[in-house]
């Protein structure tokens, strides 16, 4: 019973953590009083004898060395009671109990396990190992109440027995969560100068990674020349006379605007395409259709086009610009085109 009564209190005491102080390190001191459980049967320390519950107190010291963990020696004296098995006599015995403990604070809150040796010393010592569960409720910065339950277990002999501990306890030192720096004084506000837009581009020089741009430039939020991509294209269309694969020479201005655009887009490429006229033999007018093309092709190479970034086909008379049967269809069928296209930044006005 009053081991339950025990373990309710410490239920209890759970209910509440807003006294647990975080932060805390340094020593502490600590007085109990104990419950312990023995129920050791007809002892081989004395014959015929039962060792049941013992009721005592106890002091403890230890160190609080973070907010995790913290270590303790402890001594309790402590009352058994004791039951002859043959006789039914009842008398009781002192004894005491000597132990360190490890205890691990679960998350830096207020419960902690317990684990550690206790020597017991009632007929003769005996070794405990024990495990246990605690909690702490700081009623001050350093004051605090504890509550604990463990089991043991004999090393020496096979007992297992269960205790229990009320207790207050004293931190020597302050939480280092409560210290607070002093507060100084807000410095007084510089003098700063009016920003300056040297280029009056709408970006203060500070801020300016591009000084002295053109005003009728739209520039970006670090002061440099914005640009859009624009897509521009020069085309060609060589016509020929009927049979003939030479260009005339009044396309030779023309070829020459297809080469300068070239030479000013080095990325530009260009496909010439041939085309012959539906009189004739399609195989002929194949051959006569590419001639064409590489005739334009070997015009655009003297003025400076390297022969890699020109490409010719002849199509002869597969793609008629103009189908009628006449004189004048068959001369705009006869012809080589092509469309040149690149694309080129250009600046962005305001």
């Amino acid at each position: 019973m009053k081991l339950k009564s025990l373990t309710i209190a410490l239920a209890l005491a759970a209910t509440s953590t807003s006294g647990f102080a975080a932060e805390k390190e340094g020593f502490f001191i600590g007085a109990f009083g104990d419950y312990y459980d023995a129920s050791w049967k007809n002892s081989r320390d004395a014959a015929n004898t039962n060792v049941n519950e013992s009721t005592g107190w106890g002091a403890e010291i230890g160190y609080r060395f973070s907010d995790y963990w913290s270590a303790r020696i402890e001594y309790a004296d402590m009352d058994f009671n004791l039951k002859n098995s043959l006789t039914g006599v009842t008398s009781s015995r002192d004894g005491d109990r000597y132990g360190i403990d490890a205890l691990y604070h679960i998350g830096g809150g207020p419960f902690y396990g317990i684990f550690g040796l206790k020597e017991l010393d009632v007929f003769k010592e005996n070794t405990f190992a024990n495990l246990g569960l605690g909690y702490q409720h700081f009623l001050t910065d350093g004051f605090a109440f504890n509550a604990e339950v463990a089991a043991y277990q004999g090393i020496d002999k096979g007992y297992t027995d269960v205790g229990a501990k009320l207790g207050l306890s004293y931190l020597f030192g302050q939480p280092t969560a409560t210290q607070s720096e002093p507060v100084e004084p807000a410095p007084e506000p510089a003098m700063t100068a009016a920003p300056v837009d040297s280029d009056n581009d709408g970006v203060n020089d500070a801020d300016d990674q591009c000084a002295n741009t053109p005003m009728s430039d739209a520039v970006d939020s670090k002061g440099c020349t914005l640009y859009e991509e624009k897509e521009v294209t020069v085309n060609l269309l060589v016509t020929f006379p009927h049979d003939v694969a030479e260009v005339p020479n009044k396309y030779f201005d023309d070829i020459a605007q297809v080469a300068s655009f070239m030479k000013e887009y080095a990325d530009a490429t260009v496909v010439l395409e041939g085309h012959a006229s539906a009189p004739g033999d399609a195989q002929y007018n194949m051959a006569l259709s590419k001639k064409r093309a590489n005739d334009v092709a070997q015009e655009l190479i003297k003025d400076g086009i390297e022969q890699a970034r020109i490409s010719t086909v002849g199509y002869g008379e597969e793609r008629l610009k103009n189908t009628e049967n006449t004189v004048a269809a068959n001369a705009e069928n006869r012809r080589v085109e092509a469309q040149i296209t690149s694309v080129q930044k250009v600046k962005v006005k305001r």
